[in-house]
C-alpha cells in the first residue's frame, strides 16, 4: 500500500485504510519522474477527511481553509491538451527606437513635417530652398552624383527600383554578368577616381544608368517641379529601409539644412524588451507570445526580430550581477487593439516549453504520499501514483497506471 501523509490526525479511526493502485512495476520505492521539470512551491489546500491525505495546490490553487471549515471537493475528468511553461518579461510598447536624420545638402530648410506624420516612398520628407527631398527605400544611401551614362553601382539600382515602383518607365536593366564596353563604376576603397577602366561587368545588386533610366529621372524631376537635369545628387533623396513616422523635429524653417533635422521611427507599433542571452536562445523568430495590455486585456503576438548584437553586462546596470542581454521585438496580431496606445509598459509571456497532447489535471488533485511523490484519488476512492510533468496555470501534466482521458479524479473545488 502506498501511504498518504495526513496533515493532522484523520477524523476517523486510526485503523481505517485507503485502497491504492500501485505503479506498473509495483515497486514500493518512489518512482523517478519521467520529465525533468522545476516543480513550483505548493500550498496546503485542505484535508480529505476520509482518505487521510494531503491536498496540494500550486499556481492558481485555492488557499487553505480556516480551522474547522470543511474542504470543498469535486470530481473532474482528466483531459488531454497542450500545456506550456512560460516566462513573463516587461517590454515597452511603441514605435521603436528613433533614428536621427541629418540634412544631405547645403541650403535653408523651408518645410518640415509635423510629428506623428507618416512618410512613404516618393513623398517629400522635407524641403530645402523650397525644393522637395524625397524618401526612397533601399539599403545604401546615394553617395555621389548619378549623371554619367552607364554608371554602375548599387546606388544606381536604388534609383531604378524606386522610380519603377513609383510608376516610371525605366526600361530594361542589364542583367548581372553583362559586360559593358565603357562605364563609370562605383569606386573601390583603393581607387582615387570613380571612373573605372573600360570593360566593367555588372554584378548582382548593381544597376546601370542607362538612357532609359536617365529619361525616367527627368520625368520624375518634372513632376517634382525641379530642373530636369537627369542627374540625382546625394542630397536630393533620403534612402531608408522603409516608410517612417516623424518622432520629433530638431530645427525650424529658416535654419541650415545640413544640421540634424528630425528623428524618425518605424510606422508600425511593436514591443521591445531586453532578454538574457540564455533565455533568448530558447525562442525563435515567429514564436508566439501573449501581450498583457494596460487595460488588463490580452492580445496574441509573435516574435518578429531577435537582435544579434549582445549588450554587455555593464550596459545592463553595471553591477557584478548584471548579465548580457539582447533586444527582442514582438508584434501583436491585431494592431487595432493597440491603435490608441502610443507608448506603454506591457507584460509579454513567452512559452518556454510546450508538451502537446498530454494528460493534465488540476494541481489541486495532487496528493503528497508518505513515501514521497504524488498520487491522484479516483472517483471511487482508490489512489494512483503519478509522475508529474509541466506545471502551468493551475494545471499539471501527469502520467499514471491506468489513467486515460476521461478518468474521473477528485480535486479541490
Amino acid at each position: 500500500m502506498i501511504g498518504a501523509m495526513p496533515l493532522t490526525p484523520p477524523a476517523q479511526s486510526s485503523d481505517s485504510e485507503t485502497q491504492v493502485i500501485p505503479a506498473v512495476d509495483a515497486d514500493p520505492t518512489p518512482r523517478r519522474r519521467y520529465l525533468r521539470t522545476v516543480v513550483p512551491a505548493v500550498l496546503v489546500a485542505g484535508i480529505a477527511a476520509a482518505a487521510g491525505v494531503v491536498w496540494f495546490a500550486g499556481a492558481g490553487g485555492t488557499p487553505p481553509p480556516a480551522d474547522g471549515e470543511p474542504v470543498g471537493v469535486e470530481t473532474i475528468a482528466l483531459v488531454k491538451q497542450d500545456i506550456s511553461t512560460s516566462q513573463s518579461l516587461t517590454g515597452r510598447l511603441g514605435y521603436g527606437a528613433a533614428q536621427t536624420l541629418k540634412g544631405g545638402k547645403e541650403g535653408t530648410v523651408t518645410w518640415l513635417p509635423m510629428p506623428g506624420m507618416s512618410i512613404k516612398r516618393g513623398q517629400q520628407l522635407y524641403r530645402v530652398d523650397d525644393r522637395p527631398v524625397s524618401l526612397f527605400y533601399g539599403g545604401i544611401p546615394l553617395y555621389r552624383p548619378l549623371k554619367d551614362p552607364d554608371m554602375v553601382g548599387r546606388d544606381v539600382r536604388v534609383v531604378a527600383d524606386n522610380l519603377k515602383t513609383l510608376g516610371y518607365d525605366v526600361g530594361d536593366q542589364p542583367k548581372p554578368g553583362t559586360r559593358l564596353s565603357k562605364s563609370a563604376k562605383s569606386p573601390s576603397p583603393n581607387s582615387p577616381s570613380p571612373k573605372s577602366s573600360p570593360g566593367v561587368t555588372v554584378q548582382k545588386g548593381e544597376g546601370v544608368l542607362t538612357t532609359a533610366l536617365r529619361a525616367a529621372v527627368k520625368r520624375w524631376q518634372r513632376d517634382l517641379h525641379v530642373p530636369e537635369t537627369g542627374t540625382i545628387e546625394p542630397g536630393d533623396v533620403v534612402v531608408l529601409v522603409g516608410a517612417v513616422r516623424i518622432d520629433s523635429v530638431a530645427v525650424l524653417p529658416g535654419e541650415n539644412a545640413s544640421a540634424p533635422l528630425m528623428s524618425v521611427t518605424q510606422t508600425t507599433k511593436a514591443i521591445s524588451l531586453e532578454m538574457e542571452v540564455g533565455d533568448a536562445s530558447s525562442i525563435e523568430q515567429g514564436d508566439p507570445a501573449t501581450v498583457h495590455l494596460p487595460d488588463e486585456s490580452t492580445v496574441s503576438g509573435k516574435v518578429t526580430a531577435i537582435d544579434t548584437a549582445v549588450k554587455p553586462a555593464e550596459e545592463n546596470g553595471g553591477s557584478s550581477n548584471a548579465v548580457p542581454k539582447v533586444t527582442v521585438t514582438v508584434a501583436v496580431d491585431k494592431p487595432d487593439t493597440i491603435a490608441k496606445i502610443d507608448a506603454a509598459e506591457v507584460q509579454v509571456d513567452f512559452a518556454a516549453e510546450t508538451h502537446k497532447g498530454v494528460l493534465v489535471a488540476p494541481v489541486g488533485a495532487l496528493l503528497a504520499l508518505n513515501e514521497g511523490g504524488y498520487a491522484v484519488q479516483l472517483e471511487g476512492g482508490a489512489l494512483v501514483a503519478v509522475d508529474t510533468g509541466i506545471f502551468a496555470k493551475g494545471l499539471v501534466e501527469i502520467k499514471g497506471n491506468g489513467l486515460v482521458e476521461g478518468t474521473k479524479v477528485v480535486t479541490t473545488s
